[in-house]
């Protein structure tokens, strides 16, 4: 009898004992942990809530180390059974009563059955083409070797632990497949998770992975046959029958699906109906009840399914989207919990078993990792490389784990031998990440199949270059970098890219000379003179669109990773950007990365370096927030990131703040790691390409990059400028004592949140001269009437106002002076919305505006967490908390 038909049964016998309930629920003193098999829900739901609980609370912790979540799900599964919870007395009795598992048995069977359907869509078979032969030897050595070693140690095991009445050859057959097979599924989200599936040493384990589960599944099903079999005429029609039912299922029955997919119009769309759905459920169940029917476990069938779906645009991942959440968080855990009812690492109570125990690791370990290391050196793979191949061969996981659980529910394997299995396949899966990143660090990998072509190097002119005064003019920026997460951001990035964009010929108003009044604290600045018309030549200009897709521990995650080239072309995001970018005449290249949360700053640090951009371009989308006419303090500021930590710390007034810690932990951490420089948006609904551009500055090498900036967005003929050199008269020391020891405390404290800070480098003495000397010489450069500049430069500086002022207050007198400059505008009919653009200041500050941001904040009624300056910057968050309802772009300086 099938394990379907086991299950099934002991659930039908348990529900017709009784016709109805003999009470009619806790009212009556029902208690709802009693198990009732006229009612067997309720004990059901409190053995899952348990269940996904443990796992959740384990996979959280072990997520933390980069390990996959099958380890927690392993490690949940052993503590709840004998080996630590079942020993608090009637726990397993109360919990998990013998006479509750056939549902459990049940649920989790379908969970597998579902999850090994999953397992098949991932199998690519296409990616054997890459680096064929070499994938074919590692495969086949990977599989020999161990299958040979296995064998021999499972005849001391036998003959130490196995009752003589088990058959000799299947428990030989059964040894031989746990140690011979590759946990693909848990290698898959490895290769992902330490960046190594688009690698030479990742296509190749990848490529060696698949033939490895296949003929391993072969094997298996071989194994199951032959044990289930009464005789050998019998195993020989099982045999026949699963070869005719494999044929059916990949040609006939594929060739069907596929067609009924595109009737239906879902591998158009790449998008299943509720047809195709329903569909694709009927064949999984019925094949794994077909394969169960005939003598090979269901899991077989789910698997098979799972092979037969296309992967063509996308509808395999869509698919799977549909299917993984329920499958893999509720349904699968049930299965390790199941298991681990039959795991007791108790009974590993003498030297004889820990001996053994440790035998079996290494042989499992160096069966695979010598074999599979020596074929791939053998081809041409370093040292380090092959020794990457051969640990990441070794992982086991899930697979090895089924394997185990096939073997005990046949009779094959005893529950002490099984155990010790179970504790190998843990101590392997969990080797594998630290061991290959020790063994292949990230410096050392060499990318497969590279087409994109990488960049000349970083720009030659950095911006303190680009500052130095002299004869040149600033080499204005070019080759842009932009990072997007998703669609929302595309408003903000198409306005700011048109804003940086020069059309190859356009038609601008100039002044005869620059407007560049100096401004004390009192007296109106000139208006501009006569007006005359130019035209300016046309400027490379390209932006690579980087994508950054989050890869998480579902399937789905998994399959767009390794389709990423081909996911690239459909993204509707990079698409409707590649369209903007054409329609705008401008060179737009795309990259798409899918990558855990936690590596997405250092994706898009190492994308720069890849490509050489000049600039960093970081959309932050708060439009949805605000009203677009807002042009006066609100009594409601609008929401800034902050830490959830920061109501223990700080007084709040009551605003409601929007929780963006995430997104403002990943801004900081691009700014921590970036490699050049960069410009984070701050984007409340601008929607325009003609705003009147208001620059505060302070100095600093991040100011002066923001003034560089500011010219080249004035190159557009459209765009004209306000800057305002803001000098403190009271206060001349850099930054207090108070406040370094203030930033220092929170970055040794807060070291352990991950949250990398970069304030006030470099404050001693001759560096704050340095710095201040080259503030005075920009100054004078941009501001001089005399200074001899390129045609282009020239012309932007007709359209910038350059304002000195000196107060004891800059952030006051910088929200004024922008209110002033918006009412006068007002009054001589001008209707530009505001862009302020500032610089981020958390190195080489010239001074901390901290007390005067507090200050600033009580007086318009805003709370303030320590993660919004931190992020932004002290001036941009005067502007985004008190609110003149402005759009911002914050840049920081790559050189210091």
């Amino acid at each position: 009898m099938g394990e379907f038909s086991r299950s099934f049964v002991g659930l039908a016998t348990g529900v017709v004992r009784r016709s109805a309930p003999e009470q009619a629920g806790i009212f009556a003193g029902l208690n709802p942990a009693t198990y009732n098999p006229n009612d067997p829900f309720v004990l059901w739901v409190i053995q899952a809530t348990i269940i996904v609980g443990v796992t959740q609370l384990l996979s959280l912790g072990l997520s933390r180390i980069r390990q996959p979540r099958v380890i927690a799900e392993i490690i949940a599964g052993v503590l709840l059974g004998p080996t630590v919870m079942g020993r608090i007395p009637n726990f397993t009795a109360t919990i998990f009563p013998t006479e509750s598992l056939y549902l459990l048995d049940l649920t989790s069977t379908i969970g597998l059955v579902f999850f090994l359907f999953l397992v098949g869509m991932e199998i690519d078979t296409r990616v054997i083409k890459k680096n064929a032969k070499a994938a074919t030897a590692i495969s086949v050595a990977g599989l020999v070797i161990p299958l040979g070693l296995g064998a021999a140690l499972a005849i001391p095991l036998y003959h130490q632990f196995i009752d003589p009445s088990v058959n000799y050859g299947y428990f030989i057959l059964f040894v031989a497949v746990a140690v011979g097979i590759t946990a693909f599924p848990v290698l898959c989200r490895i290769l992902t998770e330490v960046k190594l599936l688009d690698t030479t040493v990742g296509v190749v384990v990848l490529s060696a992975g698949v033939g490895n589960d296949v003929v391993g599944w072969v094997l298996l099903a071989l194994t199951v046959a032959l044990v289930n079999a009464s005789t050998g005429l019998t195993a020989l029609y099982v045999l026949l029958t699963g070869v005719g039912f494999v044929i059916f299922l990949l040609v006939p029955v594929r060739l069907a699906f596929v067609w009924l997919a595109r009737r239906t119009g879902s591998l158009e769309k790449g998008e299943p109906t509720a047809l195709m759905m329903t569909v694709t459920f009927l064949i999984v169940l019925i094949s794994a009840m077909f394969t169960d029917i005939i003598g090979i476990h269901p899991i077989f069938g789910g698997f098979l399914a799972g092979l037969i779906i296309p992967k063509e645009n996308g509808f395999a991942v869509a698919l799977v989207e549909k299917l993984e959440d329920i499958i893999g968080l509720l349904f699968l855990p049930q299965y390790f919990a199941y298991s681990g009812l039959h795991t007791n690492l108790g009974l590993l109570n003498n030297g004889i078993t820990w001996g053994y125990t440790v035998l079996i690791c290494v042989v499992a370990f160096l069966a695979k990792f010598i074999s599979c290391a020596s074929a791939a050196k053998t081809f041409g793979f370093s040292l380090r490389e092959s020794g990457a191949v051969g640990s990441l061969m070794a992982c086991k996981g899930l697979v090895e784990l089924i394997v185990l659980n096939v073997g005990l529910s046949a009779g094959v394997l005893d529950t002490r031998v099984f155990s010790m299995f179970v504790l190998c396949a843990l101590v392997l899966t969990f080797i594998t990440t630290p061991l290959t990143i020790w063994i292949y660090p990230a410096r050392l990998r060499v990318h497969a199949g590279a087409t994109l072509e990488k960049g000349h190097g970083q720009h030659a002119n950095t911006a303190e270059d680009d500052l130095l005064p002299g004869p040149s003019d600033v080499s204005f920026k070019t080759k842009f970098a932009l990072v997007l997460e998703n669609i929302d951001q595309l408003p903000s990035v198409m306005t700011l890219t048109q804003l940086l964009q020069v059309p190859s010929s356009t038609m601008a108003i100039t002044s005869s000379s620059s407007d560049l009044t100096e401004k004390g604290s009192s007296g109106p600045s000139e208006l501009p003179k006569s007006p005359v018309l130019t035209t300016r030549s046309p400027r490379a200009f390209s932006v690579d669109a980087l994508r950054l897709i989050e890869l998480t521990e579902r399937t789905s995650t998994v399959l767009k990773s390794q389709n990423a080239d081909t996911l690239m072309q459909k993204d509707p995001v990079l698409s409707i950007f590649r369209t903007f970018g054409l329609i705008n005449k401008f060179a737009v290249t795309t990259s798409l990365s899918v990558v855990s949360h936690d590596e997405y700053s250092t994706n898009v640090a190492d994308h720069i370096r890849e490509f050489g951009s000049h600039m960093v371009i970081v959309p932050w989308n708060l439009a949805a927030a605000h009203t677009p006419e807002q042009t006066t303090p609100s009594s409601s500021p609008p929401a800034l990131p902050y830490s959830p930590f920061d109501s223990l710390f700080s007084k709040s007034t009551g605003n409601d703040q929007t929780p963006s810690i995430q997104y403002s932990q990943f801004v900081r951490k691009v700014f921590a790691h970036s490699p050049t420089d960069v410009a984070l948006f701050v984007d409340k609904g601008l929607a325009t390409t003609h705003p009147h551009i208001f620059l505060p500055f302070c100095g600093g090498p991040d100011d002066r990059l923001a003034l560089a900036f500011v010219v080249q967005l004035c190159v557009n003929g459209a765009i004209t400028a306000t800057v305002l050199r803001v000098e403190r008269t009271d206060i001349k020391d850099v930054i207090s004592t108070e406040d370094v020891k203030h930033e220092t405390a929170f970055i040794a404290h807060g070291s352990t949140l991950a949250l990398p800070d970069t304030v006030y480098a470099q404050r001693d003495t001759q560096t704050r001269l340095q710095s201040d000397t080259m503030d005075d010489l920009v100054w004078t450069r941009f501001t001089s009437q005399t200074a001899q500049h390129s045609p282009d430069f020239a012309s932007a500086l007709t359209r910038i106002t350059f304002e000195h002022e000196y107060t004891s207050y800059p952030l006051h007198t910088m929200l004024d002076r922008a209110a002033e400059d918006a009412k006068r505008r007002a009054s001589t009919g001008t209707t530009k919305p505001l862009l302020v653009v500032a610089g981020r200041s958390r190195r080489m500050a010239a001074e901390s505006h901290d007390a005067e941001l507090r200050q600033l904040l009580s007086e318009h009624n805003a709370s303030l967490g320590s993660e919004a300056p931190k992020t932004f910057g002290e001036v941009a968050t005067a502007f985004l908390a008190t609110d003149v309802n402005v759009s911002m772009i914050v840049l920081q300086s790559s050189v210091y």
